[in-house]
């Protein structure tokens, strides 16, 4: 299992909820107080590695015309295979599965990637939603989600205030998120190299030297988030939305199933090392979009950047644009454009002959990188405001050398292969 598996496809899983909720709003009115039923079925499948299905529902339920009720699960399944963060070598490597009790061998010039990657997660949210009085509204909900060796936890609330006719919209809002890490085999310690059953005469002898690589116990993590927006009409056709986001970690952030090889001047590993990140980390954003309705279809296009203390920076531009064939059916096509400049801390490797750093980590998702995602959807509104829709994207992440030299054999090998993806859903509302 990966504890950070769920964060390396937030984003897919992340647009199959907006999707969702996008279908929310554009669906045909109903009465105040009717449900509203929205399902969705996703795929995410990298190419020889992570495999992911995903259900999300989602109810609605509306009480008059100042209240609303909100409720959503989601559930998924993941398997597959994901980097460990150790080289591609000229010979075989065989790694200890992080719960200790097996082993598993990568090929000469393969990257290698740890397949103990199967796990099932549950998610869980209530939100409410009440309007005061025509101009102020506020909102609240919690959260829970609970996979093996995840669990996480959060409160969030919100308010809003309209004025200048309705055609300005101000909304602050915050949430607070609390996690507990258990991994599977305990916590590995910092730079901790690891152990090889074949290394020992017998398993007590190689068990206790396992156990002298983990701290026993749960870690646990806390992020608070803050997000300051506006909304302006622009007019009849287009509107503008800016947001501030704010938001700060602290507690383990470590990856436990994540290593980085230690290799010798040839660039021949000596060993694996358990990484080691920063205890705390704040980020900033900035999310600018516009949307304007056009004579037969809708388009936006958004820009955001987002910066940290890790050093980590990053810039995403998105658009969409939807065409209306006819009333009930439409067609939409989906571009994103991701760059990410690497932490501060993140090596793809380290040398046998340098002293070990405080911080380190050659977690292929916080080093350089480029991602595009190109997408096609369709929709038809059925009888009775129904409304189902299906989506397939093409997601390619390409990550890059830092400007680390290679050094050895390391320069006969791809150390930053592309990572490429499908994803599919199918929704519908009732």
């Amino acid at each position: 299992m990966q504890l950070t598996k769920h964060r390396n496809i937030a984003s897919a899983l992340a647009m199959a909820s907006c999707s969702l909720v996008g279908q929310q709003a554009q669906a045909t009115e109903t009465s105040p107080d009717d449900w509203k039923v929205d399902a969705a079925v996703m795929y995410y499948g990298e190419q020889d590695r992570v495999q992911a299905v995903e259900a999300i529902g989602n109810v609605q339920k509306a009480f008059g015309d100042t209240s609303l009720l909100d409720m959503k699960l989601v559930v998924d399944s993941l398997t597959g295979a994901s980097a460990s963060g150790a080289v591609a070598q000229d010979t075989s490597q065989t790694f200890t599965r992080p719960s200790g009790n097996g082993e598993y061998v990568v090929a000469p010039g393969e990257t290698p990637l740890d397949d103990t990657f199967h796990d099932t997660r549950v998610q869980a949210s209530v939100n409410w939603s009440e309007t005061l009085t025509p101009q102020w509204k506020v909102n609240g909900g919690i959260y829970g989600s609970k996979e093996f060796d995840y669990m996480s936890m959060g409160l969030n609330g919100g308010v809003e205030r309209s004025f200048n006719k309705d055609n300005t919209t101000l909304a602050l809002s915050g949430s607070y998120t609390y996690d507990v890490i258990d991994p599977v085999g305990g916590k590995p310690v910092a730079f901790s190299a690891m152990v090889h059953r074949g290394d020992f005469q017998n398993e007590d002898d190689y068990r206790a030297a396992f156990n002298s690589t983990r701290i026993e116990g749960t870690e646990d993590k806390s992020t608070a988030d803050l997000l300051l927006g506006v909304t302006q009409v622009l007019n009849r056709r287009w509107l503008f939305q800016a947001n501030y986001g704010l938001s700060s970690v602290s507690g383990y952030m470590n990856d436990p199933y994540k290593i980085l090889s230690q290799v010798d001047s040839t660039g021949t590993t000596q060993d694996y090392l358990y990484e080691n990140r920063p205890d705390s980390r704040l980020k900033h954003s900035v999310y600018m979009m516009t949307k304007g309705a056009l004579d037969s279809g809708v388009v936006d296009f958004s820009y955001r950047y987002s910066t940290d203390d890790w050093d980590i920076q990053s810039h995403t531009l998105e658009t969409h644009y939807r065409y209306y064939f006819s009333g009930n059916f439409y067609g939409q096509i989906h571009l994103r454009y991701y760059q990410q400049q690497a932490a501060n801390f993140y090596q793809p490797f380290l040398l046998s002959s340098d002293p070990l750093p405080e911080y380190a980590s050659a977690d292929y998702r916080i080093g350089d990188m480029t991602a595009y995602t190109v997408g096609i959807k369709f929709g038809q509104r059925l009888a009775g405001g129904h409304e189902m829709s299906y989506r397939l994207e093409y997601y390619q992440q390409n990550p890059e050398n830092n400007g680390t030299e290679l050094i050895g054999q390391l320069q006969n090998y791809d150390q930053f292969p592309q990572v490429k993806a499908i994803m599919a859903q199918f929704s519908y509302s009732f």
